[in-house]
């Protein structure tokens, strides 16, 4: 696999290192643009990648083109990119629809997919949504990038919002909740060490619980 990330921020990072572990890809496999140089001399140095100046080098060079801007710069972006017939584009940009990329890149094979936060030590949850010129082996690579960073859920497109707002953000709850029990355990005379072991211990138990146990949630 040959493929190129557009962004190189903390998610494609996250990814890259997934791939990396997962012996997916090799470091030389792997090209990265962005906007902050000091930040792709980073990548290059701890990864092995390689780096590009501009984003359209990046598409002539790999097989598959991760999209991982935010989603305010996307449409800028995509006007420097030609995607060659045959390519994949896969976007983890959240609000941004497979139709915008379809009207850019006509004809050509998108994967929509949102992971979460997580996926910075593997084990994120990615729902993923193809676009209509996607093919069979073409959605097989994007579970496989995925996969590397923890599980993936294939859904349509239509409940991407809804994904979003569940285990795109759905984090960020989880860790007011732990904040919560750690201030807590605090208040009743714990030190701050103690009460975060806890905290993380309890809902990290809890969530092993509810993915192994045949009752409900509502039961547990």
């Amino acid at each position: 696999m040959n493929i190129g990330f557009i962004g190189g921020g903390k998610m494609a990072e996250a990814i890259i290192k997934g791939l990396l572990s997962s012996k997916i890809v090799a470091g030389f496999d792997v090209h990265v643009s962005d906007v902050d140089v000091k930040r792709l001399e980073v990548l290059k140095n701890t990864l092995s990648v390689s780096i590009y100046s501009d984003n359209n080098s990046v598409a002539k060079a790999s097989e598959i083109i991760v999209l991982s801007v935010k989603p305010q710069n996307m449409a800028q972006v995509v006007k420097d990119i030609e995607l060659a017939e045959g390519k994949l584009a896969v976007s983890i940009a959240a609000g941004i629809t497979l139709g915008f990329f379809e009207k850019v890149f006509p004809g050509r094979a998108i994967v929509r997919a949102m992971p979460n936060n997580p996926a910075l030590v593997g084990a994120a949850v990615t729902a993923i949504a193809k676009g209509k010129n996607v093919n069979a082996h073409q959605l097989e690579q994007a579970r496989k990038i995925f996969n590397s960073v923890g599980k993936v859920v294939e859904t349509e497109e239509k409940y991407m919002d809804a994904v979003t707002g569940l285990s795109g953000s759905g984090p960020a709850y989880v860790y007011l909740m732990i904040e919560a029990l750690m201030e807590a355990g605090v208040a009743q005379g714990l030190d701050q060490k103690t009460a975060r072991e806890l905290a993380v211990q309890t809902v990290a138990g809890a969530a092993k619980t509810a993915n192994e146990s045949k009752e409900s949630i509502e039961e547990l």
